[in-house]
């Protein structure tokens, strides 16, 4: 008590972060309690929150905690209700059904189940390319949608399957169709540099899978290797025969007896090339869009999408 302070700045429980981050401040402390009604620490806010919030503006956060959203993954096979469960307790926020066929009874079930039994969590479906695709999923209680069907530079579901649609009408079909509901579209496949992304949202799109894009940033799983001079660093479809090998194979089928003896890659391995650090590849990015939406005259996406329902803005 002899070295303690007793001059303590606290903050009530329930006050806003902007409030908090104001007491701060004023107090030119480097914590800041939260206490309750009974004087009881219900939680702690540090400086360190403040730079997290100046220096990384943009950063995907919760509404109720403010800590970084995160995703997980799952297939629809019932096996992986169990962990689904486990995600929830991690206190995941979404959840993707990873399927090559999205509108499927397989998805719609597991979809049904999370609904019911974990309705905080929003689920994205997919993979689809057309709007009755949309529309079904959709009305099974679907927060996002992916779509995509081997339009990716590691898929050969198209070549293989015969299945699937050209990325560009995939993503107008079925965005148009998801608008009408509020429900915001991932373009899933092609997106090679930031004009394909400025196309895929300016077709009705909410965001991009960057999948090769980003796979050969130095966060990305993989080592580097030399190819003729050039750094590389491999790169593999969930539908080749090595993703298969290690457990993907069940993205790919539901009803074949022989599936697990008979695999039929739907993807290839490759290999993309060094792109540094994600930490300055992804302003390069962003960079780039704002060039692109200047150029076209719009401010943001909402009104990217106004100029294409208008006819002002023109595909050739």
């Amino acid at each position: 008590s002899e070295v303690m302070t007793t001059d303590l700045v606290v903050g009530e429980e329930g006050c806003s972060l902007s409030t908090a981050n104001e007491l701060m401040k004023h107090s030119k402390k480097g914590k800041l309690p939260i206490v309750n009604k009974n004087h009881e620490l219900v939680a702690l806010i540090s400086r360190d929150d403040l730079l997290k919030n100046r220096e990384f503006p943009l950063a995907s956060i919760s509404k109720k905690n403010k800590q970084l959203l995160v995703g997980a993954a799952v297939s629809t096979h019932q096996g992986d209700q169990e962990r689904v469960a486990a995600l929830s307790d991690a206190g995941v926020d979404v959840v993707i059904l990873d399927s090559s066929q999205g509108d499927s009874t397989y998805q719609r079930e597991m979809l049904t189940f999370m609904k019911k039994n974990y309705p905080h969590i929003d689920v994205i479906c997919g993979n689809i390319v057309t709007s009755k695709q949309a529309v079904n999923l959709i009305a099974a209680g679907a927060d996002g949608l992916r779509v995509g069907m081997g339009s990716g530079s590691i898929c050969t579901t198209q070549e293989v399957m015969a299945i699937g649609r050209p990325q560009a009408t995939a993503v107008y079909k079925t965005s148009t169709a998801a608008h009408e509901f509020g429900i915001p579209v991932i373009a899933d496949g092609g997106v090679k540099n930031t004009g394909h992304i400025v196309k895929a949202l300016s077709l009705g799109a909410s965001a991009v899978m960057m999948g090769s894009m980003l796979a050969g940033t130095e966060e990305a799983p993989g080592d580097y290797f030399y190819r003729d001079g050039i750094r590389l660093k491999k790169y593999r479809g969930m539908g080749s025969k090595e993703a298969m090998e290690h457990g993907s194979s069940k993205r790919y089928s539901y009803f074949s007896e022989t599936s697990e003896k008979v695999k039929v890659a739907q993807g290839v391995t490759a290999a993309v090339a060094d792109k540094g650090s994600i930490s300055q590849f992804i302003p390069y990015l962003v960079e780039g869009l704002k060039h692109s939406f200047q150029e076209l005259g719009v401010k943001n996406v909402v009104e990217l999408w106004d100029s294409q329902q208008a006819g002002t803005l023109r595909f050739e």
